[in-house]
């Protein structure tokens, strides 16, 4: 009993390290591509190559005055950040990393907790973080807040259905919610189900886009018509943390679309938890990529396009895959 628990508390803290490390290092990466994409040069001066600069950022918010308004509501106001960070941590906890390994006399799995609904719980968690938004804009007093939690609620009850409706053709052909049994049946490239659900995974990956607030759906703070959006009144390390949970949101979306469409960990030659990396870091480049090269959607342009593209497509692509799972099963 207590081996189990001293292994599963090692691999959360490894995991959280490594989760909140990412996003730090993922603010230097968005800066620097989108510097050279731009023809900039990005951070430089924060240590060689300009490494030290998300140290600097995290040192500079720490020790900044935390300005909280006179009209807010202080408890959802207080607690709003950490409803929105916790959520995005606790999608790992059924993500697999990593094959199993024998170590010290042990068998020692590449996840946290292999749950038989994996992709049930990804999907439950992660659609709870917009309560802090939503908590944050109406708690915050200003109009700017309120807007921008406005519109994420309706960006994400638009974007959920089509975001689960994508995935049903995955779970239709690996018959199971198991996201580690779903990784052992791409052993090889020619296994992975984006070449057996191609419109599944466009339409995971658009609605993951939108369901993270990143361009070009970046609505909820778009800065151009509503300051920063839900965390307007947010200054010191409340505001970072609302910016780590974005990141953090964007590498758990990474890590279940290498999971779901890519073979997860499987590759030649590589370590497993290496192959995850790098499909990983080439899903938070898309991201990077899409934001410098499309402008931003008009709010009646995202809504109709999740309604009217997004979901019928959706319901297209599960019952034909429907019906092609009973047609081989029959045959």
């Amino acid at each position: 009993m207590w081996e189990i628990v001293i292994i599963s508390s090692i691999k959360v803290l490894l995991v959280v390290v490594a989760i909140l490390t990412g996003c730090a290092y993922a603010t230097y990466m968005e800066r620097k591509v989108l510097g050279h994409m731009q023809h900039r040069i990005g951070p430089l001066y924060a240590g060689p190559y300009g490494l030290l600069q998300p140290v600097a950022d995290g040192l500079k918010l720490i020790f900044k005055e935390d300005i909280v308004p006179d009209n807010v509501e202080r408890t959802t106001y207080a607690l709003a950040p950490l409803l929105a960070f916790v959520p995005s941590l606790l999608t790992f906890a059924v993500v697999p990393f990593a094959a199993d390994v024998d170590m010290f006399g042990y068998r020692i799995t590449g996840v946290i907790s292999d749950l038989n609904i994996g992709i049930l719980w990804v999907f439950a968690v992660t659609s709870l973080g917009v309560y802090g938004l939503v908590l944050a804009g109406w708690s915050s007093g200003s109009k700017y807040s309120m807007l921008g939690a406005i519109r994420s609620s309706a960006q994400m009850i638009s974007y959920e259905v089509a975001y689960g409706l994508s995935i049903i053709g995955v779970i239709l052909i690996a018959n199971t919610f198991s996201l580690r049994e779903i990784v052992e049946q791409q052993a090889s490239i020619t296994d992975w189900f984006v070449f057996r659900q191609p419109l599944g995974f466009l339409l995971f990956i658009t609605c993951a886009i939108a369901e993270t607030n990143r361009a070009p759906f970046d609505l909820p703070e778009a800065e151009s018509e509503l300051v920063a959006g839900y965390h307007t009144e947010y200054s010191s390390m409340r505001f970072s943390t609302f910016f780590i949970s974005e990141y953090a949101n964007m590498i758990a979306v990474s890590s279940v679309a290498t999971t779901l469409f890519f073979g997860g960990w499987q590759g030649p030659l590589l370590p497993p938890i290496l192959w995850f990396c790098i499909k990983v870091f080439l899903f938070m480049f898309l991201y990077i990529w899409l934001r410098a090269t499309f402008p931003r959607f008009r709010y009646d342009q995202l809504m109709a396009f999740g309604w009217k593209v997004l979901f019928p497509l959706a319901l297209l692509n599960t019952i034909v895959t429907a019906g092609l799972v009973m047609l081989t099963d029959w045959l």
